[in-house]
C-alpha cells in the first residue's frame, strides 16, 4: 500500500510573526520557515504504518517554491521515501492543493492520503475535506487515533461531545490531530539518507490543475493590543462595570 503525504513550508511556530508594514501580509524575510506541526505528525504516521510493515511506500509532497524542497526533505529525513515538489510561486488556496492532491492520486495510485487537519499559517482546515469530495473518497477529520485492520482503517476523532469512533474503507483521506503521536526527530545518519532520495518537481500546469488563486488579501493587520486592566473594590463595582459594557455594546 502507498501513502500520500502532504507537508506545507509554514514560519516556524516559535516565531513570533510580524505584519509587512504595508499590511499586505505576513513579513517572511530572514524568517525561520519549517513544516507544519499537523504536519508532521501525518508524516510520523505514515512512516509507522510503513515500519509496521501495513505500508510499503510513503511519498510527501508539498505545493510551493523552490524552496518547499527542504521541507521535503525534513519529511524524507523522518523515513518517507521519495518526495514530489509542485512548484509554483503563487499563493495556493486549499481547493487548488486538494485538485494537485486528486491528480496526484491519479498518477501514483496510493491506498491512504495523510494530512494535517489544518495548517498554521491560514488555519483553513479545508483541503483534506475537499480531496475528499474530489477524489469521492471515505473521510476521516481530526484524528486522534489510527488503526488498520485489512482495508479498513479505524479512526477515532475528537468532537465537542469527546470522541467518535469511524471506520473507512480504503482507499481513504485521513486529516490527523496534534495528538495522534509525537514526531521523532531525524538522526544525523537519517539526514544525511536523505540527501540522497528522489524529489520530483512538476508543475500545477503539468497535472492539469489550475492553481491561480479565487481569493484577495484586502488587508492583514495584527491584533490589537490589550489595554491593562485595573482593580475594583469588590463584587458590586465588577457588577456594575459589566452592566455598564453590556449597556454601550
Amino acid at each position: 500500500m502507498k501513502v500520500l503525504v502532504g507537508v506545507k513550508r509554514v514560519v516556524d511556530f516559535n516565531v513570533n510573526v510580524r505584519v509587512r508594514s504595508d499590511r499586505s501580509g505576513v513579513d517572511t524575510d530572514n524568517v525561520k520557515m519549517s513544516i507544519n506541526p499537523f504536519d508532521e505528525v501525518a508524516v510520523e504516521q505514515a512512516v509507522r504504518l510503513k515500519e509496521a510493515g501495513a505500508a510499503a511506500e510513503v511519498i510527501v509532497f508539498s505545493v510551493g517554491p523552490d524552496r518547499a524542497a527542504e521541507t521535503i526533505r525534513t519529511a524524507l529525513a523522518m523515513g518517507a521515501d521519495r518526495g514530489i515538489l509542485v512548484q509554483t510561486d503563487q499563493a495556493t488556496e486549499p481547493l487548488a492543493v486538494a485538485k494537485v492532491i486528486a491528480a496526484l492520486v491519479a498518477r501514483e495510485a496510493p491506498r491512504l492520503v495523510l494530512l494535517g487537519k489544518q495548517a498554521i499559517d491560514d488555519d483553513c482546515n479545508q483541503t483534506a475535506q475537499m480531496a475528499a469530495g474530489l477524489l469521492g473518497w471515505p473521510q476521516g477529520t481530526s484524528a486522534s487515533a489510527l488503526r488498520l485492520a485489512g482495508d479498513v482503517l479505524q479512526v477515532t476523532r475528537e468532537v465537542d461531545a469527546g470522541t467518535e469512533e469511524l471506520e473507512l474503507a480504503l482507499p481513504a483521506v485521513v486529516s490527523v490531530d496534534l495528538r495522534l503521536n509525537d514526531p521523532r526527530h531525524a538522526s544525523l545518519p537519517s539526514i544525511m539518507k536523505a540527501r540522497k532520495k528522489e524529489i520530483a518537481s512538476v508543475t500545477p500546469d503539468s497535472l492539469g490543475v489550475d492553481a491561480a488563486p479565487r481569493l484577495s488579501v484586502l488587508e492583514v493587520r495584527p491584533p490589537e493590543e490589550r489595554k491593562a486592566g485595573r482593580k475594583v473594590r469588590g463584587v458590586a463595582e465588577l457588577a456594575s462595570e459589566i452592566s455598564a459594557v453590556l449597556e454601550d455594546a
